[in-house]
């Protein structure tokens, strides 16, 4: 199986797109590893695209954690199943919230390699916030996956909206049960 986890900033695509490629047996994938480089500079696009290609034709199942909306040709050529975690405004800024206060409190490295931790500053009090960014994508990426999800061009895609956890629970069983047999 070939799933995307999509998704505003701290809603919890990271977790549950982890618990799924345990479930599935499949690699776990993070958009984020193959795009940033040290001193968070991003990827080229066209270098991106063919990291990307290289890492989803290199197994027949896989967990893909990541919007990265211009890379949707590439990502949903041969996907399975794209499962949008859409929770509510106040839970997603608080998981984020508490994800940067977190990460800025520990200083763990976010992609391997790349030397880029989130600090206070630059989580609270910059241009290029996580929180800020969560604020500011929250209803732009809900307007997208509706749209998405009803746009004839994505017609043959599985989508599965998570709206909370009781969602995020049916599908995780779902999956574990037909991954029995």
């Amino acid at each position: 199986m070939r799933i995307n986890v999509v998704g505003t900033s701290g809603v919890g695509k990271s977790t549950l797109a982890r618990r799924l490629a345990t479930y599935l047996n499949a690699p776990y994938i993070e958009m984020d590893t193959l795009y940033w480089r040290p001193d968070w500079q991003g990827t080229p696009d066209d270098e991106l695209f063919a990291r990307l290609e290289e890492v989803l034709t290199a197994s027949e199942s896989w967990v893909l954690d990541g919007n990265y909306n211009r890379t949707r040709p590439v990502k949903w050529r041969n996907v399975d199943m794209i499962v949008w975690v859409d929770y509510g405004f106040w839970r997603t800024l608080r998981q984020a919230v508490g994800r940067a206060l977190s990460r800025a409190w520990t200083q763990k490295e976010l992609w391997p390699g790349t030397g880029n931790h989130e600090t206070f500053r630059l989580s609270f009090f910059s241009r290029d916030s996580i929180i800020l960014w969560t604020l500011k994508t929250w209803h732009k990426n809900r307007q997208r996956y509706l749209t998405d999800m009803h746009d004839p061009q994505f017609a043959g895609l599985t989508f599965v909206r998570l709206r909370n956890q009781a969602d995020t629970d049916a599908l995780i069983a779902k999956l574990r049960a037909t991954t029995r047999h």
